[in-house]
């Protein structure tokens, strides 16, 4: 004999919703800190988090790509800066929703918002391959710094440390280890 499930522990399957929250708009948040501010922040926060999210995509596609003398160590150390990169992403969504905005979390909306030119499709050559991360830590290190300046001029000191303790000191860490590998220095001495 077979029973029917329990209304309780049916899943409701096929729910549609509407929107409850516009992207670019911030709820009140009780967190002493103006609308505007926050709002604000929101928009740099949110542009910040879509070239992450490619820096992510990025790093995570030249690990596959690795090739050469120093494969395994390239490998190795461009995974580690992706898993960097995606801990950051989590961080400056949740900050987004801290303040009451919307983080843009659809990877096909990042890519209508950031500034991350798209790479070509198919694998170049390592150096190349480092060129282009350095120079997506540039554009957002760039970013990341102007928007510090004006967070904080804002009261908006929470934002502030996540740009400056987060992105930007993660940012320079990597531009370093990616920049030495760029050094034109022999493997070996005659």
């Amino acid at each position: 004999m077979t029973t029917a499930p329990s209304r309780g522990t049916q899943p409701l399957l096929h729910q549609k919703g509407h929107e409850v929250q516009a992207f670019g708009t911030v709820k009140q948040m009780p967190v002493g800190l103006s609308h505007d501010g926050r709002l604000y922040a929101c928009q740099r926060l949110n542009r910040l988090l879509a070239d992450t999210q490619m820096l992510y995509a990025l790093y995570k596609k030249h690990h596959w790509l690795m090739r050469g003398a120093t494969f395994h160590q390239l490998h190795l150390l461009l995974d580690q800066h992706a898993g960097q990169q995606l801990a950051l992403v989590d961080t400056l969504a949740e900050r987004v929703q801290s303040l009451g905005g919307v983080a843009v979390g659809d990877p096909r909306h990042a890519a209508e918002m950031t500034r991350v030119p798209r790479p070509p499709d198919g694998a170049e050559d390592v150096a190349a391959m480092l060129s282009r991360l350095l120079k997506v830590h540039e554009t957002i290190l760039v970013d990341a710094r102007e928007a510090a300046r004006r967070i904080a001029e804002l009261g908006d000191d929470g934002s502030n440390d996540l740009i400056v303790s987060g992105v930007v000191r993660t940012g320079e860490a990597q531009v370093w280890f990616l920049a030495e590998h760029l050094v034109d220095s022999p493997l070996t001495r005659p």
